[in-house]
């Protein structure tokens, strides 16, 4: 948050993984971003939906003083 109360969004962008150079705007700068993405059920399914998880790690230094985001494939 800044000083007055208000959240301070930023850009980041995404290295590797499905989400590769994917821009997103965080609050707070978080360690870790989670990535989801559909997959597609054989049967029907009663209203429960299956999403593929991708995790990135904040990077501590960006590169060009940028906001990054790694992929992490050791994560499930």
């Amino acid at each position: 948050m800044n000083g007055d109360g208000t959240t301070l969004w930023e850009v980041a962008v995404l290295d590797g993984g499905p989400a590769d150079g994917l821009r997103v705007r965080v609050a707070d700068r978080p360690g870790v971003v989670q990535v989801t993405c559909p997959c597609e059920l054989d049967a029907p399914s009663s209203g429960v939906r299956v999403d593929a998880l991708y995790v990135y790690r904040r990077e501590p230094h960006g590169r060009g003083g940028s906001l990054r985001y790694g992929f992490d494939a050791a994560s499930p």
